[in-house]
């Protein structure tokens, strides 16, 4: 087990009503500051749901006061950070409350970012600048999927290349979110299944690992993978309104991207690199990427250590080993993870995502501009090449 430090100082408001709280949340938190506020949500869900008129109410209440921007995309688009920067910085806005999902919370993470820095803060995304800074931040969740509630990530598209890049530090974690899983009834399916998808991706992506000697958090990934199908296949059967199960996958969520699950293990990650080409140049679901690739990764890595993905295989999708050897077990449970996959709607092919395949060589050299992907196993271009092919054959 690897040496390790771990700290989150989110504060999570978990529950029925507790949207209702955010207003005397962000009046505590600021402490009879200027009590001005950006308001930052993507200007759909949330607004046709009544929520932000929940909101507002609420803040209006504790005597907060704010600056509105909308228009927040799947996939973050840089343009609208660069808005809301020039809003914090023209209004003198000290604090952000996020509305909404994962794209909607990294936006605003990344606002929160540049409004404490004088240069551009794509040099962050580009790892040109180390973070130092960051207005403090407080998150009204709707859509269980990125973690990004609790999370020290945010990734943005840079429309420019384009490129999507992430950076990871303390200081844009939240100080406040608030959970009511009873806001994620009303969400397209399809939005639930690729949150589905990206709270299993991080889990994996932590799961995979060369470190020995880390059974408790071995234990904990398996378990948290099992309740989030479970819970999955509950809500898809007809319990779209099961609060019990939308809740068990709202924590999920949560738990899956905090670090708690990191605590003493070296993670992969190399499926979210090689993912963020397919959401950069065809914008696709960040979730419904992890789903192609994710079995398509696990497929060309079971020679590396196929005693792992067995083991994944049987903890997590219940195969038998009984009945296979071990490379069958694992191919048994990457079969077994699409057909989950594409029975809450998801894509597990090019194919299905009507993607292309002309530009395989560019994808897979972009992937690794920074150097080869992956700790579990490092992917150079070939290799990175080689995954995208494999989902390009997947019928």
């Amino acid at each position: 087990m690897q040496n390790f430090e771990y700290y989150n100082r989110t504060k999570i408001i978990f529950g029925r009503g507790t949207e209702k709280a955010v207003g005397r949340e962000t009046a505590a938190y600021l402490k009879g500051q200027d009590l001005r506020i950006l308001l930052h949500h993507s200007g759909g869900h949330a607004v046709k749901s009544g929520l932000l008129d929940t909101i507002k109410d609420s803040l209006k209440k504790a005597g907060v006061a704010w600056v509105e921007l909308s228009g927040v995309k799947p996939n973050p688009r840089l343009s609208r950070v660069y808005e809301g920067i020039e809003l914090c910085k023209k209004e003198n806005l000290k604090f952000i409350l996020a509305v909404g999902g994962g794209s909607v919370i990294d936006s605003a993470k990344a606002i929160a970012l540049g409004a404490c820095y004088d240069g551009d803060v794509w040099d962050f995304y580009a790892r040109k600048k180390t973070p130092a800074a960051a207005l403090p931040l407080g998150v009204v969740l709707t859509i269980p999927a990125a973690g990004s509630e609790s999370s020290i990530s945010s990734v943005i598209t840079d429309e420019r290349g384009p490129w999507k890049q992430g950076v990871n530090t303390e200081c844009i974690r939240p100080v406040f979110s608030i959970l009511n899983p009873e806001l994620s009834y009303s969400l397209p399916p399809y939005q639930t299944a690729c949150g589905i998808a990206d709270m299993l991706a991080h889990i994996m992506e932590r799961y995979f690992t060369k470190e020995p000697h880390v059974d408790l958090t071995d234990e904990l990934c398996e378990g948290a993978m099992r309740a989030i199908i479970r819970n999955a296949r509950r809500i898809f059967s007809g319990g779209g309104e099961d609060y019990n199960a939308r809740a068990e996958i709202m924590w999920a969520g949560s738990l899956a991207h905090n670090n708690l699950l990191s605590t003493g293990r070296i993670g992969d990650w190399a499926s979210h690199g090689i993912e963020h080409e397919l959401s950069a140049l065809y914008d696709i679901a960040h979730g419904a990427g992890l789903a192609i690739i994710f079995p398509a990764w696990i497929t060309y890595n079971i020679k590396e250590d196929t005693p792992r993905l067995a083991r994944f295989a049987a903890e997590v999708w219940g195969v038998d080993g009984a009945f296979y050897d071990p490379k069958q077990a694992a191919l048994e449970g990457v079969f077994r993870m699409k057909n989950f996959f594409r029975s809450i709607g998801l894509p597990v092919s090019f194919a299905d995502a009507k993607i292309p395949a002309d530009r395989i060589p560019e994808m897979a050299r972009r992937a690794v501009r920074f150097g080869p992907q992956g700790n579990y196993r490092s992917l150079n271009a070939g290799d990175v090449e080689a995954i995208y092919r494999i989902v390009a054959e997947e019928k």
